[in-house]
């Protein structure tokens, strides 16, 4: 542990910063799921569904800082691609 009070306080911002940000990834990787069970299942009204709510959760954690915005538009790029295969 640091003797130094703002090193202190480093800890227990960081520590306070990464939960946040594990449970926003946690969010986003549900979302993720979830699209893909609706595509895997080929159900076209759920998938979208689920994708439009997944891309808002997605965008939410980019402007957060959680994930860049290169990482964000592969991600909703992917899923979008999945849902549009569903015939």
């Amino acid at each position: 542990m640091a003797n130094i009070k703002s090193a202190k306080k480093r800890i227990l911002v960081n520590r306070t910063k990464a939960a946040r940000n594990k449970s926003i990834r946690s969010a986003v990787k549900t979302s993720i799921h979830k699209v893909e069970a609706a595509v895997a299942a080929n159900d076209k009204a759920a998938a979208e569904t689920a994708l439009r709510a997944a891309t808002a959760t997605i965008s939410k954690a980019t402007s957060k800082g959680v994930y860049h915005k290169n990482n964000c538009a592969r991600k909703v790029s992917r899923l979008a691609k999945a849902v549009n295969s569903i015939a």
